[in-house]
């Protein structure tokens, strides 16, 4: 009953933060946590406080390069590369990101692309929610591809330990399941967004914004016309070189670990994390662009990017912290739950994974809580492999970091928190991306396992 009664804190939480919106559900979610600790005696949760400063980071350079007008030089190619197909940004964005975490290692990327995807949406007039939304899933979905990615490289170590289970399994194996399985499901994710919503032209209450000429030119940023007959500076140029040189440098050190610096780590020497790295990067590449091509430094903090960054800070601070409290002191008591179930029936292995990695926001962590399990009672090491995709279960609330960043950068509102809670922009995609990624995994293992 204790357990219902937290859950509805939270849920009434969301729910009252979405009427404000932005930092109004980073705000409210401390009234739920204070609940939660002081009156249902829980010890409050971590804050993602590596997530956090990898947004600050990244949301740093992304200033920067607006206000050296690099980001309208990227918006200019690919303004030209949508002219005939507008739509294609919808398939084209989620393939992006899905890239991207695959050859880093990590969904963090994403936040790189969020501000560029919003653009070219929005001055083409598609509706920012569908490239936006399934970018972030797919940002997420392809932690279970990558042969960088922390879940991937712990569900090798498991099935190489388990009693000579997994002995012929190596890496690769399980990456000609995943890579295909996973680029699969967010094309059809991505596919499936072509339609999603009301067109611009036809959301009443979009175009009852716009009424507003402040509101209208915060949606729309501060130039309404096309990028392509505009002239723009060479530093403009410049910055965009910096900026995709180390975007670059980044995808490099993610696709090869042992070209990263190492450092001592409880006295081993290991590579420095993907996340400490894409941070590093990012604050030197704002630093050069800022000294290079003539940034003024009091105009970088009334950017777009800036004010909508720092927004989905502060929600990811309040709401994720809420929801790791509830989580992580009843994870004990859920994961009992679940080993039951798993016992009886080995095909509801997928559904064990697919909500502890809810519970705990985490793929890495849901693979090394469940695999193991799912092993010592007897589930198939294909079934497991075909089964990776549904470690991402953490998009059914709109509690993870890169969905609540994805709603903070779309200024025009449509990527959002629905007054039901669940029914929210990433729901759907999210369903469609994992439940055809394990669909076509099963299938996939079974000819690659015969």
């Amino acid at each position: 009953m204790l357990i219902v009664l937290e859950f509805i804190v939270i849920l009434g939480c969301l729910l009252l933060g979405t009427r404000y919106g932005g930092i109004g559900l980073g705000v409210i979610s401390g009234i739920g946590l204070l609940i939660l600790t002081f009156i249902f005696g829980l010890k409050p949760g971590s804050p993602p406080v590596g997530v956090i400063l990898t947004i600050m980071a990244v949301i740093s350079c992304a200033s920067v390069l607006q206000s050296a007008k690099g980001l309208q030089v990227m918006m200019r190619f690919a303004e030209k590369l949508l002219r005939k197909k507008p739509n294609y940004i919808t398939v084209l964005a989620p393939l992006t990101t899905w890239t991207l975490t695959v050859l880093c290692g990590t969904g963090h990327v994403v936040y790189t692309m969020f501000p560029i995807i919003y653009d070219i949406a929005i001055k083409k007039n598609i509706r920012p929610e569908r490239p936006m939304a399934v970018a972030s899933v797919a940002s997420q979905i392809g932690i279970c591809a990558s042969p960088m990615s922390v879940a991937v490289v712990s569900l090798v170590s498991i099935l190489a330990a388990s009693h000579g289970v997994g002995k012929y399994i190596s890496m690769i194996d399980i990456l000609k399941v995943a890579i295909p399985a996973s680029f699969v499901g967010v094309l059809m994710a991505g596919l499936w967004s072509l339609r999603r919503g009301k067109d611009l032209k036809d959301d009443s209450e979009f175009q009852e914004k716009l009424k507003d000429p402040e509101t209208k030119k915060y949606i729309y940023g501060d130039s309404e016309s096309t990028l392509l007959n505009e002239k723009l500076p060479k530093e403009a140029y410049i910055a965009t070189f910096i900026f995709l040189l180390t975007t670059a440098v980044v995808v490099f050190f993610g696709a090869f670990e042992n070209f990263r610096p190492h450092v001592m780590d409880h006295g081993n020497s290991v590579p420095l994390s993907m996340n400490l790295l894409i941070q590093i990067l990012m604050l030197v590449a704002g630093a050069l662009i800022l000294m290079i091509c003539k940034v003024v430094p009091r105009d970088i903090p009334n950017g777009a990017i800036f004010k909508a960054g720092m927004t989905a800070i502060i929600s990811v601070f309040g709401v994720a912290w809420m929801a790791d409290t509830f989580f992580e002191s009843h994870f004990s008591l859920l994961k009992q739950f679940l080993e039951s179930v798993v016992a009886t029936k080995p095909w509801t292995y997928a559904i064990a994974l697919f909500l502890v990695s809810k519970l705990v926001n985490s793929q890495a962590a849901a693979i090394t809580s469940i695999a193991p399990m799912g092993l010592s009672l007897g589930v198939d090491p294909k079934i497991i492999i075909a089964f990776l995709p549904a470690a991402y279960g953490y998009f059914i609330l709109p509690t993870y970091p890169s969905d609540l960043a994805c709603i903070g950068f779309d200024r025009s509102g449509t990527t959002h928190i629905g007054k039901f809670i669940i029914n929210h922009s990433f729901i759907v995609p999210g369903l469609i991306g994992v439940g055809t990624s394990c669909f076509l995994g099963y299938f996939l293992a079974q000819l690659a396992f015969p």
